[in-house]
């Protein structure tokens, strides 16, 4: 079945455990077998016509040889102390061949726990590298709520719908093939039927789950859409409430919500055939079987005796739970790699920043960046159009603009989050894109306008990124970001934590948070990405403080639409409709009456 090997690249690790718990599962058959064979010997004993042996042959590891000395044991116990004890010890001998049996099922289920649980993290270790390995690019494509279902409830399916079911597809076989070889020694003739019918009862199987796989993807897809809307609902819950939307936001969920279970009633009753048309198969042979040899022992047609055919019956009857266990699992395995294939979407998704194998590694910058004939697309259209700047060490850019400009887009393609369609960018005479990703990037630090944090502790937001910050460092940098003072008024101080995405704090608190991580970095390339943008005046004047001591002696390029907060750049760039179309310091581009001039124009007017 198309997808087994990529589930079994996952196994292969555990392989030593999967053959243990086949073997016991084996040995647990046998005993099973011992068990149920005993019902010969007991009827007939009850019967009076088990035939007494008196000689117990050669002992030899083959069945005709143990039978013959048990029944040489079972004599000797019927001549010596009566029918009576003889009852009694077949009894017992069943108990003990139970109870192995079930000992050796449960240890084989025992070994089988690391295999299951581990294949489920090797395949979440595998998604959350890969995640983290890809482009920006890619999850503005995806919604989130559908990739963490993939990460939790796909993930899940797999373990439930193909771990556990390999396991039973590779058990049921053998426990089907010992019965069948054991029914085969007591009567080649009646075996015949059983071996006859089984295809028939699979391709019955096989055509009732013929459509499962589809309707299971359609399924996951849906829950990974309902996750997207929880997600949205969580993140947006001001506004929903602010713009009286609540009503609306349940319907949405609700409809979706109701879609996916009528689906899901639908993949549930199709699977859930699986065991009783199994179940109804099988019991037709049986009653073929019990009809036909049970005429032929009437008739005495039969060599087998009337305790030998009950017996045969017993163990037939023993081949039912792994048939259904058998077809179950053909129907778990149809909705688990449903599951996989929607894994293995973000697993085989293409990485497009790749490092190359001879990448150089950079550890300062040391004269210059430039940006050189650089274009840029996301799909179609160009957002950056044939772009020039330098920018020298030391030196503070400013990009300016209206929103969709390009600004972001520029400062973006620096840390190769994106990779630039056209042209290259140059740091101290090398091209990026020849550079080591992580050295490139440890040059930069980045300040974003929604601050970026954690649900942790202040301390370790600030930290974040450097393993061995030591506390003095930590406050060192607070104070520089102007945070120091409001830490200490939080409630356990650097060790108070700020919650989800640091909801307990302020914007401009946050916001001091992120330059202090800045800070503590220490980068010799900074990025300000409309870092006051979102905060009140008073706010703004404590970050902007921090801001000007973080680009202290540092190469800084600064994005921003308030341009009051750029007025001292030694270059701003202007930006217009993926192009820069002026540049200059301020009173320059004042002077020129252009595009910079018509901005600063409105946002005095405003």
């Amino acid at each position: 079945m198309r997808g087994f090997g990529k589930i079994l690249k996952y196994m292969l690790p555990y392989w030593g455990k999967g053959i243990s718990s086949i073997l016991l599962s084996l040995l647990a058959t046998i005993f099973s077998i011992f068990s149920f064979t005993m019902v010969i010997p007991f009827l007939g004993i009850l019967f009076e016509n088990q035939p007494l042996v008196d000689n117990p042959g050669e002992l030899a590891f083959n069945a005709e040889a143990i039978k013959q000395y048990f029944y040489y044991f079972l004599s000797q116990i019927i001549v010596t102390k009566g029918a009576r004890y003889a009852l009694l010890t077949v009894s017992i001998l069943v108990v003990i061949f139970v109870f192995f049996k079930t000992l050796l099922q449960y240890l084989s289920n025992y070994v089988m726990a690391p295999l299951r649980n581990g294949v489920v993290r090797d395949i979440r270790n595998h998604l959350n590298k890969k995640i983290l390995e890809l482009q920006v690019s890619y999850f503005t494509e995806e919604r989130k709520g559908d990739i963490i279902s993939r990460m939790t409830s796909d993930v899940q399916e797999v373990e439930v719908s193909v771990v556990r079911s390999l396991n039973n597809a590779v058990k049921a076989p053998i426990t089907i093939i010992v019965y069948l070889g054991v029914l085969l020694m007591m009567s080649p003739f009646l075996t015949l039927f059983v071996i006859l019918l089984l295809p028939i009862s699979g391709a019955v199987i096989g055509r009732i789950g013929k459509s499962l796989r589809r309707k299971s993807v359609k399924g996951q897809a849906k829950l990974g859409l309902i996750l997207s809307y929880i997600e949205e609902t969580l993140f947006g819950l001001r506004i929903i409430k602010a713009f009286n939307t609540e009503q609306k936001i349940n319907q949405r969920f609700v409809d979706e919500n109701n879609s996916y279970t009528r689906l899901m009633n639908k993949i549930w009753r199709r699977k859930d055939l699986a065991g009783p048309s199994s179940e109804f198969m099988a019991t037709i042979v049986i009653i073929i079987i019990m009809w036909y040899g049970g005429s032929m022992v009437l008739n005495q047609d039969f060599t087998m005796l009337p305790q030998t055919f009950i017996a045969y019956l017993v163990i037939f009857s023993q081949i039912i739970p792994p048939s259904k266990d058998l077809s179950t699992a053909y129907y778990n395995l149809q909705r688990g790699l449903a599951s996989l294939d929607r894994i293995d979407e973000i697993l085989d998704a293409n990485i497009t920043i790749n490092e190359k194998p001879d990448a150089k590694p950079i550890q300062d910058f040391k004269n210059f960046v430039e940006y050189k004939n650089i274009s840029f697309k996301y799909i179609e259209d160009y957002v950056l159009k044939n772009i020039n700047l330098k920018i020298e060490k030391g030196k503070t850019i400013a990009l300016v603009g209206q929103s969709g400009s390009g600004k972001s887009t520029l400062v973006d393609l620096l840390p190769r989050f994106y990779d630039i369609v056209e042209g290259e960018i140059i740091i101290d005479g090398e091209n990026i894109q020849d550079l080591k990703v992580k050295d490139l990037r440890n040059l930069m630090g980045i300040v974003s306008q929604e601050s970026i944090l954690f649900n942790d502790t202040i301390f370790n937001n600030i930290a974040f990124g450097m393993e061995n910050a030591t506390e003095e460092e930590i406050i060192a940098a607070a104070k520089v970001a102007n945070a120091h003072y409001f830490i200490l008024q939080t409630e356990n101080g650097y060790q108070t934590n700020i919650g989800d995405r640091g909801s307990k704090l302020s914007g401009g608190q946050r916001q001091r948070l992120s330059i202090a991580r800045a800070v503590l970095k220490n980068p010799p390339l900074l990025i300000l990405d409309e870092a006051t943008s979102a905060l009140d005046t008073e706010s703004e004047k404590l970050v902007q403080d921090a801001l000007f001591k973080l680009m202290e002696n540092r190469t800084s390029i600064v994005i921003a639409h308030r341009l009051s907060t750029v007025r001292d750049a030694d270059e701003i760039c202007v930006l217009h409709e993926g192009a820069i179309v002026e540049r200059g310091k301020h009173q320059e581009l004042l002077e020129k009456k252009g595009v910079y001039k018509k901005l600063h124009d409105l946002q005095i007017f405003a």
